[in-house]
């Protein structure tokens, strides 16, 4: 069964702050083998570093949302004729204005590839800790990052979740420099993920009444971030979550994720479920979209729940250059504003946003905030 936020029983309120707590979390990390070793070495009640307060699971959704989906949009024609161009540009438009949310299916990667590449997320997480140790680190300058919670120590309360990451455009990793079980299956991948990722920018380009390149030519197309999440099955999914509510930092977002479920997005002040769908792929707009595009496009918060069964995996794309040094300013898109519409935030560079986002961690409050005029 898949637990969601409506089978949820109300969590028991525990103290997420105490004398011990700062020595229970290096003890955790110093382990290396996050919260898989956990569950692997047969832990039966989740340790109080992962206790989330209860009012983390509010807005759980009433019978009138369990029904709602975020939109699908099919691309497969794309290349058909102008009409149905059209029709896929106004679905995208509609989605990116109201869900923040839509999933996409025809999106030419073939689904060997995607379940290939969920097979290799898992292979690496199946490893021996003792393997994966040699890239366990808090140093984010590495090619690639392993560990469990990258705010561990500045949250509230740690995630059900371990992730493996690297950065993979423009420069990506040397082949030999990535794990050994995925290291195939994430370069094919990256480079599949970039080419879909510049059609759905024409398409928001076009959604926006931009020229098709205009995303592309301001290079929101031009950085990858890959991240490979692991959601062990959890013994007491009521206390805590494999993700807490949060928006993402990027202009955009394409997750792949398995057939166990637990993603939930906030609409309208409840929270709905993003049902797997076989071969398709969810794609969600990033802070910094919603940043340029004056709020007109949403960034929209999400969460995990915990769940009893796992282990989950997904993978996670995030378009944004947030590591590359660069003095390129980004503000509210010239052409969408106006007299009536001024700007809402100031200019910044997208490094100065995600070495903000990078200290606030997934504290639940917008990010965005801090930008606005």
């Amino acid at each position: 069964m898949v637990v969601t936020s409506s089978t949820m029983e109300a969590p028991v309120p525990l103290i997420t702050s105490y004398p011990d707590r700062r020595r229970e979390l290096q003890a955790f990390d110093d382990t290396k083998a996050g919260v898989k070793g956990l569950v692997d070495a047969g832990v039966q009640k989740v340790p109080n570093i992962f206790v989330h307060p209860p009012d983390a699971f509010d807005n759980n959704s009433s019978d009138k949302y369990k029904e709602l989906s975020i939109p699908i949009i099919d691309l497969k024609g794309l290349d058909k004729d102008l009409a149905s161009h059209q029709e896929i540009v106004d679905k995208v438009r509609c989605a990116s204005e109201t869900f923040g949310f839509f999933q996409v299916v025809n999106h030419g990667i073939p689904v060997t590839v995607l379940e290939e590449m969920l097979h290799g997320v898992r292979r690496f997480f199946d490893q021996d800790s003792e393997v994966k140790k040699q890239f366990y680190t808090r140093d984010h300058a590495n090619k690639v990052v392993y560990n469990s919670n990258f705010d561990l120590f500045s949250a509230a309360a740690a995630n059900w979740r371990d992730t493996f990451y690297c950065f993979m455009a423009p420069t990506p990793p040397r082949l030999e420099e990535l794990p050994a079980p995925c290291r195939d299956i994430q370069m094919e991948y990256s480079k599949q993920v970039m080419k879909l990722g510049t059609s759905l920018f024409e398409l928001l380009s076009k959604a926006l009444g931009l020229d098709s390149n205009y995303l592309k030519d301001i290079e929101c197309v031009k950085g990858l971030t890959f991240l490979g999440h692991c959601y062990p099955p959890c013994p007491q999914p009521e206390l805590t979550l494999g993700a807490t509510k949060h928006t993402d930092e990027s202009f955009l977002t394409v997750l792949l994720q398995d057939q166990i479920g637990g993603l939930q997005i906030l609409h309208q002040d409840h929270w709905i479920d993003v049902l797997p769908s076989p071969g398709a792929l969810i794609v969600n707009i990033g802070d910094l979209l919603q940043l340029i595009t004056n709020d007109r496009f949403k960034s929209v918060e999400h969460r995990v729940v915990a769940n009893h069964v796992g282990p989950r995996v997904s993978v996670a794309c995030f378009f944004s250059t947030s590591l590359m040094p660069s003095t390129k300013l980004y503000g509210p898109i010239k052409e969408l504003v106006s007299e009536d519409n001024p700007p809402k935030y100031r200019e910044i560079t997208v490094q100065d946003f995600g070495s903000y986002a990078f200290s606030k961690g997934l504290d639940g409050k917008s990010r965005l905030l801090h930008f606005r005029l």
